[in-house]
């Protein structure tokens, strides 16, 4: 069953934050994920969630989404997110029906 990371993200070092963007797709491949959504424009339909950028990445379990977040190609990445952006984000098990 599929697993997906899914982050809302507001950049503080826009900088910064576009050498992230740029390293990323490569440690998301090598994991066989892909991105679903990747900071496109935002509609808030119900409540007050209002994200400035939305990331969404389908990976083939959580297990492995959660050794890519984990892993060692993504700790420098990471830790540069870290210092570029304010983020929160969850893994999420996919429904099969």
């Amino acid at each position: 069953m599929a697993g997906y990371v899914i982050a809302e993200v507001e950049v503080t070092d826009p900088v910064l934050f576009e050498q992230y963007r740029a390293g990323v797709p490569a440690t998301v491949a090598a994991h066989g994920g892909r991105y679903v959504v990747r900071g496109g424009a935002v509609t808030r339909v119900e409540g007050d969630w209002n994200p400035k950028r939305l990331i969404i990445l389908e990976f083939p379990s959580v297990a492995v989404a959660k050794a890519w977040h984990d892993g060692p190609a993504y700790a420098p990445l990471l830790a540069m997110r870290e210092r570029s952006a304010r983020s929160k984000v969850i893994i999420v098990e996919g429904y099969t029906p």
